[in-house]
Order: C-alpha cells, then sequence, then structure tokens
C-alpha cells in the first residue's frame, strides 16, 4: 500500500462557511467519472475523502490527466491491490476509520471481495455503502456506459456523440446527494439510529432523471423550449451565432420590441411570421450588438462564435 494527498480545492467564500460533512469520512473505491466527481463535491461540502486506486491505477489518468488532476486535487490517495492479503487488511483498517464507502464494482465482483453489503454491515454497522452501478436492481450486472445510458433515454441524437458526459455527471451529483440522504437516516432518532445504510446509484436512473424534460414534450419540436417558441432558440447573427431564451411574455416582449415588432407580437410566438420576424433581425446584428442589447433591454440571450 502506498498513499500521498495533493494540494486541496480552492473553495468559494461561500463554501468555505458551510461545509456541512465537516468530520465525515469518505473512503471511495470507484474509478473513472462518476465517483471521483462526487468525491469533489463531498469534499467541497468538507468531507475528508480518501481513494484507494489499484497499483495499474485510475484509467482516467491515462485518457484525461487534466480531467483526473481536477477530480483528485486535496485527496489522500492509496493505492491497494484487494487481492492481496496485506493491502484487504489495509482496506480494513481504513473502512474502521470510514463513515461512508463509495464503490463502482457489480455486486457479484463485490461479493468476491467480500465487500457486499451484508458482509460490510456484519463488521462494521455503523457504516454507510453508496453503490454506484449502471443500471438499478438485476440490471447491474449488465455492461454499459455514458453513451448506453443516455441512448437509452433517447438522448443522443443522429450519429453525433452528446457534448458532455451527462447520465455520469448526474449519477456524482445522485451519489453526493445519497450520501447526504444516508448520514440523515443514519443520525435519524429511532431504533436504527447510528446504523449504517446501503444506497444505491444507477446512471441509467441518472439519464433517465435527465430526461425526464423531454419526456414530458418540452424539449420535443413542438415544445417551447424545442423550437416552437421564437424567444428560444439559436440563431444566425452577422459574425456568429445567438442563443436566446426570451421565454417568459416580459422578456418575449423586449425581444420583439426590439426586432421591430409591436408588443402583440409577444403573444404569438409560436407563429411562422414571428419566428422569422426574429430571425431576420438576429442575422442583421453583429454579436457586440446583440451583447448591449441584452444589457441595455433586458433580454436573456448568449452570443456564440
Amino acid at each position: 500500500m502506498s498513499s500521498h494527498a495533493s494540494a486541496p480545492i480552492a473553495s468559494t467564500p461561500s463554501q468555505a462557511a458551510h461545509r456541512p460533512l465537516q468530520g465525515i469520512r469518505v473512503l471511495s473505491l470507484a474509478l473513472n467519472l462518476p465517483g471521483p466527481a462526487a468525491l469533489m463535491r463531498l469534499q467541497a461540502m468538507g468531507a475528508s475523502c480518501t481513494k484507494a486506486e489499484p497499483p495499474s491505477g485510475d484509467p482516467m489518468a491515462r485518457y484525461n490527466p487534466t480531467a483526473y488532476e481536477a477530480m483528485h486535487k486535496g485527496l489522500r490517495l492509496l493505492q491497494l491491490d484487494l487481492k492481496q492479503p496485506a493491502d484487504q487488511q489495509a482496506l480494513k483498517a481504513e473502512l474502521a476509520l470510514t463513515d461512508v464507502l463509495i464503490t463502482s464494482f457489480r455486486p457479484s465482483a463485490l461479493k468476491k471481495l467480500g465487500l457486499d453489503w451484508p458482509q460490510l454491515h456484519a463488521t462494521y454497522p455503523a457504516l454507510i455503502v453508496v453503490s454506484i452501478v449502471g443500471a438499478a436492481g438485476e440490471r447491474a450486472e449488465e455492461p454499459g456506459h455514458d453513451l448506453t445510458y443516455m441512448a437509452e433515454n433517447d438522448l443522443v441524437q443522429g450519429l453525433s456523440l452528446p457534448p458532455t458526459l451527462y447520465a455520469d455527471m448526474g449519477g456524482a451529483l445522485a451519489t453526493s446527494e445519497a450520501v447526504l440522504q444516508a448520514l440523515l437516516v443514519r443520525q435519524a432518532p429511532g431504533s436504527t439510529q447510528g446504523q449504517g445504510v446501503r444506497m444505491e446509484v444507477a446512471l441509467s436512473d441518472a439519464a433517465n432523471w435527465l430526461a425526464l424534460p423531454r419526456q414530458w414534450g418540452l424539449t420535443l419540436p413542438d415544445g417551447d423550449v424545442g423550437g416552437a417558441h421564437a424567444g428560444y432558440g439559436v440563431y444566425p447573427c452577422l459574425d456568429g451565432r445567438v442563443a436566446v431564451a426570451a421565454l417568459e411574455p416580459h422578456f418575449a416582449r423586449s425581444l420583439c420590441l426590439a426586432a421591430g415588432l409591436d408588443a402583440a407580437q409577444a403573444q404569438a410566438m409560436h407563429t411562422a411570421h414571428t419566428q422569422a420576424a426574429i430571425a431576420g433581425f438576429l442575422a442583421s446584428q453583429t454579436r457586440d450588438e446583440l451583447d448591449t442589447l441584452a444589457r441595455t433591454q433586458d433580454i436573456p440571450l448568449h452570443t456564440l462564435a
């Protein structure tokens, strides 16, 4: 076993003032993105975070050193070969001092390592375990990744890859939320006070949660934030593009007035005429002109190259 710590993450003033997890000790065995990203959030909330990696290291360190460094600032890092008796004993010593364990192994692998919930809870009754899996329940053994979970939730369009790893990052948020929930359960008065609990976080569920606006129709082509509302969309301008989000009536009215339309057009934002008029106006403006318009006329927009 070997260990080292890197420089801590700089906290904003608000984060420094509110560190609700001060004194909570978190140990993570989770590699790649969701687990380390969750540790970033838990550390920012004051938790003391340790991550154990295999001798081969975390694959993230090889395929994106920048991301790896960002997610591991301030962490205490251990190197453990969980197939070796000496390192198994080292892990047990760590667990005896740990409040929360985060894993991302398949259930069958955890059982082989003696790290499944029944064994852990019997040995460390106060320990909280948060298990990150690909899919929930019986599907937890299935292979999958961020892209497949997004695809099954209709978040992959055409042949283009999504711009970010929504399922992984959504899973990281859900993991930090699960830690907070479990800590509240453990401290709640009652017969189970002080007892650890197990929480499962499925990346497929995280993708499904992020997909709800689409399932509800909000982001479909006939939805207001899917292209049907003239004040909400991405348009070409003279020297680039502009993302406009004038959805609420007062913003829509300001946009219509800036485009030379009368205020009544703000009540007709779903018509082809209004869409064409706003598109024509935006196409005649430079990015600088539109940035000025946003400031002076209180219109929510952002220009792009």
